[in-house]
């Protein structure tokens, strides 16, 4: 398990790790759907169909992450759209006092995210996020998500953290490899970032379901 004597920065994804994912994946694989159906006149079926190509065609570039993008090539006011669900909007339950223990503790924290700056501001607008970890980044100010080594180099260029102490919490494998691979040396999944799913599975970094399973702070 982690030595918290060998860690002085924890960066921190956001959706998946801090807030619930439920929310983000009820959009995108349901609510959306339903909402291009509606508006493009077609089946429930062809516009899963059209959303997966969609998906597909821009999976691990900034574009999948990008409001303006999706709201151009799917003619839709995501925006919008975004608000209406936003009761769904929630931390894991266990992450706001991970937080306050990683604060109480003395540990520089950021949150890094490949949320567009619009999803970021709404998830402040609708939980106390930014009063628990004021230091946020939207992988957007950087030109590039957290899947390329040069969001490492442009991050590390602006916040001057020490990759040999420094631990990094994301849900996807993939992007805590990318974290490994810069030099990052302390890794952590979350193996269940949507309540309402099963498990994850982790076979290259170390992982949890709940913070609380880690060893304590202080």
């Amino acid at each position: 398990m982690l030595d918290w004597s060998k860690i002085d920065t924890v960066l921190l994804d956001m959706d998946g790790t801090l807030l619930d994912l439920h929310y983000d994946n009820h959009f995108w694989l349901e609510y959306l759907p339903e909402c291009y159906a509606k508006h493009h006149a077609v089946s429930a079926e062809e516009a899963a169909q059209r959303l997966q190509t969609e998906f597909a065609r821009v999976a691990g570039t900034l574009n999948w992450y990008c409001l303006d993008y999706w709201q151009t090539t799917l003619a839709l006011p995501i925006r919008e759209l975004k608000e209406h669900t936003i009761e769904r909007i929630r931390y894991r339950p266990d992450a706001p006092k991970f937080l306050d223990d990683l604060r109480a503790a003395g540990k520089q924290v950021a949150l890094i995210t490949n949320a567009h700056p619009d999803a970021l501001a709404l998830k402040n607008r609708f939980t106390d996020l930014a009063e628990r970890c004021a230091l946020q980044f939207s992988t957007h100010e950087f030109g590039y998500c957290k899947e390329f080594q040069e969001l490492w180099q442009g991050l590390q260029a602006t916040y001057h953290f020490d990759p040999a102490r420094t631990l990094f919490v994301d849900d996807g494998e993939h992007i805590l490899d990318s974290a490994r691979d810069f030099g990052i040396a302390h890794t952590l999944g979350i193996r269940r970032p949507d309540s309402q799913q099963p498990d994850k599975t982790f076979s290259r970094h170390l992982s949890v379901t709940r913070f609380d399973e880690l060893p304590p702070l202080s």
